[in-house]
């Protein structure tokens, strides 16, 4: 370590230009790549911040020469040397291309075992190996530009809404448990024994509780965790940017949101994007895209032709509308798939509840399809007509109930737009949702359901609905989405005891249950809370769109697998019996299956 008390390093690996040649520098890193040109060994030093093309030569500094002859790959090293033009000899694959750095002096800090998998931007590795070694695997640029981005986000983000008067408070998190979806991580009690602590789902109620105190703009850039299934968007910890504010509609939440999403594309991206953001209702989103997270970027948009199809002799459409079902539509422009590509489509739609998927494919001569001998010609230029259908295109059908037609037809529509390439690149299209259901019904249970979360205020003029038709309620909810990703969502929220407590009996939770699950809530609403609402935006997801990652398991700097397990730390682990017994806690026998 005499070398670092001696010398301080001068500059990063990704910071020297043709400005410095003939300047002396400090640098310090790892090394990328190692050449011995039979003499004249070339060392590629990286950082963080990039790549330098080191040399040592042993007519200069013998010593130095001798030490490069030991480097291998990821050794930790640190050079003093000076900084040489490349002359002709100019890499224009790296912003350091121009110069290379003649080495004076060298020293080793670290050897390091061969890695497992090589450190470059582009590996086929298991993704397993890569968590294993995921230390190893943050080496990499583009794990690196991820994680360097989502700094860029925070920075961002604290600045904006400090400049909006928000102010960057803290929630427990060691809380109680609530129902809120999801399962809740339960954490023993050492102190008070059989109790429970839960980690939050949420700064939900605590962020509300902010707003009944007076502290009228909040946010947080928070970890909440959820004891669920993992995809690839999901995590059993994760960071969402939340905040809330007082005496709003969703037109303020609306107002600071496309603020600060449009400073952090133009700061991170250089992008401008248009704001205001358009706006669509859950019942044109579900119907025109089959989805409540519809992605703008392609048309393909489904088409209603129930009123069109009751009569043919087609019998699982005539079927499906005198069941009170639906029959949509998507046409394919141009209808660029082979038959064995139709013949798999149905596959894709059984997944979602669909019965089987009925095609068409308009040529010259009329209808290719075997379907068509059922509906007359009639019938056929007018569902034509509906749908836009010309000569080549394909017209896919799905019959059966509104939820399942939905669920298929916007499945399909992706799978159609990803396999026939017509999603645009560098483009983003930002859309609210808006005017959602309040509460859906589940039959197997028999019971009402929020669709966002009990805190949800119903519109105003529905809250008599609670309790005559709770199907007509909706919520004064919004989901912010980009490019068919929810990015976002929130509420104006309920500050009136008496309306609670109306959501809660609608949802099955007794006066007493509701008391002991959320009666400081309650009581709280009690004090003078004013109207209230906000929004958490999904920092994972974010940075995943911002860096062009398929996963937010690529910018998550240490993510959990399918299986919400860590391979790194092998967690979750067993404890030592001792631990259990201060927790008051006895593991239950497991058998292996």
């Amino acid at each position: 370590m005499e070398f670092m008390k001696s010398l301080k390093r001068s500059h990063r690996c990704g910071a020297l230009r043709a400005a410095q040649v003939g300047e002396e520098v400090v640098l310090f890193g790892w090394v990328h790549s190692r050449r011995d040109h039979g003499g004249v060994i070339f060392v590629d030093l990286r950082d963080r911040d990039g790549l330098t093309q080191v040399f040592f030569d042993p007519t200069i500094s013998a010593e130095a020469h001798a030490l490069a002859e030991q480097m291998r790959s990821e050794f930790v090293v640190g050079i003093r040397g000076i900084v040489r033009s490349r002359g002709t000899n100019v890499n224009p694959k790296l912003p350091t291309g121009e110069i290379e750095v003649e080495v004076r002096q060298a020293t080793i800090f670290n050897a390091a075992k061969t890695p497992p998998f090589p450190i470059k931007d582009s590996i086929d590795t298991n993704e397993d190996l890569r968590l294993k070694y995921r230390y190893l695997d943050l080496r990499r640029k583009p794990l690196q530009d991820a994680l360097i981005t989502r700094s860029a986000i925070n920075g961002i983000t604290r600045n904006y809404l400090l400049e909006h008067a928000f102010l960057e408070l803290e929630t427990p998190i060691l809380t109680k448990a609530t129902p809120e979806g999801a399962r809740d991580y339960l954490v023993p009690s050492r102190v008070h024994p059989g109790e429970f602590y839960a980690l939050p789902q949420s700064p939900q109620l605590f962020k509300q509780i902010f707003m009944v105190a007076g502290y009228d703009r909040y946010f947080q850039i928070c970890r909440c965790f959820r004891d669920e299934d993992l995809r690839a968007d999901r995590q059993p910890e994760f960071t969402q940017i939340d905040l809330e504010m007082s005496f709003i509609e969703p037109e303020d939440v609306f107002e600071i949101v496309e603020g600060l999403l449009k400073r952090i594309w133009k700061q991170v991206k250089g992008v401008d994007i248009t704001t205001p953001f358009e706006r669509m209702s859950y019942a044109t989103a579900m119907s025109k895209y089959g989805s409540d997270k519809p992605d703008l970027r392609f048309g393909l948009e489904i088409e209603d032709v129930s009123d069109l199809v009751g009569d043919v002799d087609f019998g699982v459409f005539k079927d499906t509308i005198a069941a009170g079902g639906k029959v949509k539509a998507i046409r394919l422009p141009g209808g660029a798939l082979s038959r064995a590509q139709i013949d798999a489509l149905p596959e894709v739609v059984k997944t979602y509840g669909a019965k089987g998927l009925a095609w068409v494919r308009r040529k010259a001569e009329g209808w290719q399809s075997p379907i068509a001998k059922f509906i007359n010609e009639a019938t056929q230029a007018t569902i034509a007509a509906r749908v836009g259908l010309e000569v080549e295109d394909l017209v896919f059908f799905v019959a059966d109930r509104e939820k399942v037609v939905h669920d298929a037809l916007g499945a399909l529509r992706l799978h159609l737009a990803k396999t026939c390439d017509l999603i645009p690149k560098d483009t983003y299209r930002f859309l609210w949702v808006t005017e959602f259901p309040a509460f859906e019904y589940d039959e197997k249970e028999g019971r009402w359901f929020s669709m966002h979360h009990p805190f949800t205020s119903p519109r105003l003029d529905h809250v008599d609905y609670l309790t005559t038709d709770p199907s007509k309620v909706y919520a004064r909810a919004y989901d912010v989405v980009l490019n068919g990703i929810e990015l976002g969502g929130g509420s104006i929220r309920i500050h009136d005891t008496a309306v609670q407590q109306k959501v809660f009996d609608l949802l099955g939770l007794s006066p007493e249950e509701s008391q002991l699950k959320f009666g400081f809530l309650l009581e709280a609403l009690t004090y003078g809370t004013p109207p209230h609402g906000g929004i958490a935006l999904g920092m994972d997801r974010l940075v995943m769109l911002l860096s062009g990652s398929d996963s937010i398991r690529d910018v998550i700097a240490f993510p959990k697998t399918q299986k919400a397990t860590d391979l790194m730390t092998t967690a979750p682990s067993r404890v030592d019996p001792k631990q259990l017994d201060e927790v008051h806690i006895r593991v239950k026998a497991t058998t292996s299956t």
